[in-house]
């Protein structure tokens, strides 16, 4: 594979990679979790869909690599906790010369219900630390394209953070397996039609998908 990819890599008529790097912390402790670990589910769900092993270890994640299509695309789960993810995103990213307009982050969002998802150009990291150190490592460049995972947020009075470290319940876990399912789609238009077309479509659905979970929820 790595011989093939290099060949189709470096053709100049070979459309230009892209690198999915998906944020959450290694180990069974965080698995399900809300914060920790939905990111590394859209890169596994989207390998899975496209029969790309995650089998190696390069700088610092779990990746992958293969093609969609005549699109190379890598794959990275960082394994250095979420707060430092800058540390395997940002050589990743230099390792292929990449700009940063290629780089999609999947990371959560609490600002989002449960299930749902947004595709973005760019933006700031919204207090959310593993996207933080991605902007510190790429000199704190926020250009690079985001796709934001809804978790939705704590009740009541609950504390953030002991909301963030907590396991879906099955409600919640169904919702986010579909929007997982839905993420693939996406992504595979992104590689086929680019990323304005992609966000066009994709954010218009997930806002209507959005009002429909705030009419439930308040009924």
């Amino acid at each position: 594979m790595l011989n093939r990819l290099g060949r189709r890599y470096f053709c100049t008529a070979a459309p230009q990679p892209w690198l999915f790097v998906g944020l959450g912390n290694p180990g069974n402790k965080y698995k399900g979790t809300r914060h920790n670990q939905v990111g590394f589910e859209m890169i596994d769900v989207f390998a899975n869909s496209q029969g790309i092993e995650m089998s190696t270890v390069h700088c610092k994640a779990i990746f992958g690599q293969g093609f969609v299509g005549e699109v190379p695309v890598f794959l990275a789960k960082p394994q250095t906790y979420m707060n430092l993810s800058g540390e395997s995103t940002g050589p990743l990213a230099a390792y292929y010369k990449l700009p940063l307009n290629r780089v999609l982050v999947f990371h959560d969002d609490m600002n989002l219900p449960c299930g749902v998802l947004r595709l973005h150009p760019n933006g700031g990291h919204g207090c959310h630390n593993g996207v933080k150190s991605v902007m510190y490592h790429f000199r704190g460049n926020r250009e690079f394209p985001r796709l934001r995972i809804g978790i939705g947020r704590p009740p009541g009075q609950m504390d953030p953070k002991a909301f963030l470290l907590q396991k879906f319940n099955a409600t919640a876990q169904g919702r986010i397996d579909a929007a997982l399912q839905e993420g693939v789609d996406i992504l595979k238009v992104l590689l086929s039609e680019g990323l304005a077309e992609s966000a066009r479509r994709f954010n218009s659905e997930q806002k209507y998908k959005h009002m429909r979970l705030e009419t439930t929820m308040a009924t």
